[in-house]
């Protein structure tokens, strides 16, 4: 039997579905970067946290579904994605010298927020897409979950990580918003050209994300 070399990261087709991924995995990637850069965390940490981000709801997502091993050690481009943006973000923070007040500042949170919104919306209809791929397609609750979960997974883990609470549960009508796009999803596929109905998707994710924070939408507390 002869052994026939394979290149460690598998070419894949340039689709809508694979660039909408790369958007989100870049986003999440330099999202959780930051926190770290903020935590005041070294190299390595920095490394963990934003590729954690990148790519943990993918992986929560896999294993809830029976994909084995989940895609990001079968096809490490994701990984791979996640690793640069990050090195890039750490070279630019570094030689720039930026202070604690900067990353405390208005316009870093500004910065945060968006890289968050379109790392959840791209996240989220992704999670629902690889469910359809994976034979969910009749079940439209399980597709919903799973387009929610990868969406704040990598968020969560990053929180849990970084010792602070997750920002799913506290900010801004975070999930809320990924339960929007993923319904509007699940609503959609099959009704209008799947790619239309992607990316409509996760704009609308990004658009309440940004629109919660700019007038201060949350959910009621209890005290």
């Amino acid at each position: 039997m002869s052994f026939q070399p394979t290149l460690f990261i598998m070419p894949h087709p340039v689709t809508i579905f694979f660039l909408v991924e790369i958007a989100g995995t870049i986003a999440f990637a330099c999202s959780g970067a930051m926190v770290a850069v903020r935590k005041q965390l070294d190299l390595l940490g920095i490394i963990v946290l934003g590729v954690t981000t990148a790519v943990g709801g993918g992986m929560l997502r896999d294993l809830l579904i029976g994909i084995h091993p989940p895609t990001l050690f079968v096809n490490p481009v994701y990984v791979a994605t996640a690793f640069v943006a990050v090195l890039f973000l750490f070279l630019v923070v570094r030689f720039h010298q930026l202070s604690i007040d900067t990353l405390e500042s208005e316009r870093y949170e500004r910065v945060m927020n968006l890289l968050d919104a379109i790392g959840l919306g791209a996240f989220t209809v992704v999670g629902i897409d690889t469910a359809i791929e994976a034979g969910f397609q009749d079940y439209r609750f399980l597709m919903v979950f799973l387009g929610v979960i990868t969406g704040v997974g990598g968020g969560i883990l990053r929180d849990m990580m970084a010792g602070q609470t997750p920002a799913v549960l506290k900010k801004h009508v975070y999930a809320c918003a990924s339960i929007a796009g993923a319904v509007c999803y699940v609503s959609l596929v099959g009704k209008i050209d799947n790619d239309i109905a992607l990316v409509s998707s996760a704009v609308l994710v990004v658009v309440i994300r940004i629109l919660a924070r700019k007038y201060r939408w949350n959910l009621p507390r209890a005290m």
